[in-house]
């Protein structure tokens, strides 16, 4: 794309509204799991904790894709970038618990979805810096919280 070149923002469109909150579906069924008290309890707790951390890892991903696509200026690229990346090692850090013979997955995933219910905060701070579309808060909040919520009542339940 040359210099002069720019694209338009389209708002959020209804598809990606229904197909966010059809996303918190897995979750809903690790939960389901869980609380079955069945032998796929254990199955239900590893399936939630490894789904919120692939989404919080997908979420630095779209701010990846938004610094580099809608940044304001290039003296915030440093911190758009940083902000970027931390979802996946924030992620991978709470994986360590497992790999080392720690307790897991409660703790692991209570972190996850406290993480979660602050990501749209960076979505804020992000507001600054880059131009997001019409609707992105309205659908970061409302995925966000559900996603996060399910996710600590599931560490409450490991």
């Amino acid at each position: 794309m040359a210099d002069s070149e720019t694209f338009t923002l389209r708002p959020i469109p209804k598809a990606a509204f229904i197909a966010g909150y059809a996303g918190l579906l897995p979750q809903i069924i690790a939960a389901a799991m869980v609380v079955s008290a069945s032998e796929y309890r254990w199955t239900g707790l590893a399936l939630a904790y490894g789904y919120a951390a692939f989404i919080f890892s997908f979420i630095g991903g779209m701010w990846w894709a938004l610094g580099a696509t809608t940044r304001r200026d290039d003296a915030s690229a440093n911190g758009i970038f940083a902000l970027a990346v931390a979802p996946s090692l924030l992620a991978l850090a709470t994986y360590a618990p497992w790999i080392l013979g720690w307790e897991w997955p409660g703790p692991s995933m209570a972190w996850l979805g406290f993480f979660l219910l602050l990501s749209p905060l960076a979505d804020r701070w992000l507001s600054a810096r880059c131009t997001l579309p019409a609707g992105w808060m309205k659908l970061r909040w409302h995925l966000s919280i559900g996603l996060g919520g399910l996710t600590l009542l599931l560490a409450g339940l490991a």
